[in-house]
């Protein structure tokens, strides 16, 4: 399978690489391909939004413990 280069900021993928560690995943890159698979089997991108105050609140929160969000 033919790969891609994605850049993140060093900061990010450090604090990535700290919070991965004790879980089942081997490597930044690993949790990052988790990630998006996992985006992208969801709905599409253009699709309205049909989630509450609550869980938008909720993914914000996680987004931010995982570093994406200041």
């Amino acid at each position: 399978m033919k790969k891609a280069t994605i850049k993140i900021p060093k900061t990010l993928y450090d604090s990535l690489k700290d919070k991965i560690k004790g879980t089942g995943f081997s490597s930044v890159t690993d949790f990052i391909i988790y990630v998006m698979r996992d985006i992208a089997a969801g709905s599409s991108l253009h699709e309205e939004a049909s989630l509450t105050k609550k869980e938008i609140n909720q993914i914000r929160k996680r987004l931010k413990t995982l570093g994406y969000l200041d």
